[in-house]
């Protein structure tokens, strides 16, 4: 019989920690093995539990931050996956947790659907990985591709689904249309940046163009979620 995958579920609050354990339970081959709500308590589970798989890892904690967590795993010897699970939606929060070897970056708030897809492209690396051996190229592109498996369906070359996330939650957050420089100011995006994924947006029917007019000059362009145009 092959063993669940374990997860650590780390929260600030409570009660979403609970809900993204429920979550956690409703995906097949997973099993949550504990929850903590702050840094010393993630630390102090990873040190008791046995078989601890993976940690879904929050940001903001009341006594430290989820990387520094993630930072002292690594100093102990702890090599647990970590897929980040947060409302850190800063550039440089999510390069961080990429230079300190968390698998995936989950932006709250999220629906079950976008956790799951995160927890079964894990579980598709990790019979990858379960094979051992040597890997050509092709071996080693497709245990690549597993970790970017589940994020935005559809991106080109060049885009990243994590920025596409950033752009998107901006939009579905916003209580209006928003223009370039808005969702850069909102995202710690460049302008350039976030106009070139809100076009991408538009063309894949994620985002809706609008046309603001004013007194003189060109009309500015403004987007808005689809589901709200």
């Amino acid at each position: 019989m092959i063993r669940p995958i374990d997860v650590l579920v780390v929260d600030d609050d409570p009660r979403v920690a609970r809900v993204n354990a429920a979550y956690v339970e409703k995906v097949a081959g997973f099993r949550v093995a504990g929850r903590a709500h702050n840094a010393a308590g993630a630390l102090r589970q990873m040190e008791t539990l046995p078989h601890l798989d993976l940690v879904l890892m929050d940001h903001y904690l009341p006594d430290d931050t989820g990387l520094s967590v993630v930072q002292e795993m690594r100093r102990r010897g702890h090599q647990t996956d970590v897929i980040m699970v947060t409302a850190a939606r800063d550039i440089q929060t999510v390069q961080a947790a990429m230079r300190h070897g968390a698998l995936q970056y989950l932006v709250k708030p999220f629906a079950f659907a976008g956790l799951r897809a995160k927890l079964e492209a894990y579980a598709e690396l990790r019979r990858t990985l379960d094979g051992g051996g040597e890997a050509e190229q092709a071996e080693v592109d497709r245990i690549f591709g597993a970790l970017s498996a589940g994020s935005e369906p559809g991106l080109p070359k060049g885009h990243s689904a994590t920025t596409a996330e950033l752009v998107r939650r901006a939009l579905v957050d916003a209580p209006g249309p928003l223009s370039a420089q808005e969702i850069a100011e909102r995202t710690g995006l460049s302008r350039q940046t976030a106009q070139r994924y809100l076009k991408l947006l538009e063309r894949t029917g994620r985002a809706t163009l609008t046309l603001k007019y004013g007194d003189a000059g060109r009309p500015e362009h403004r987007y808005v979620w689809a589901t709200r145009a």
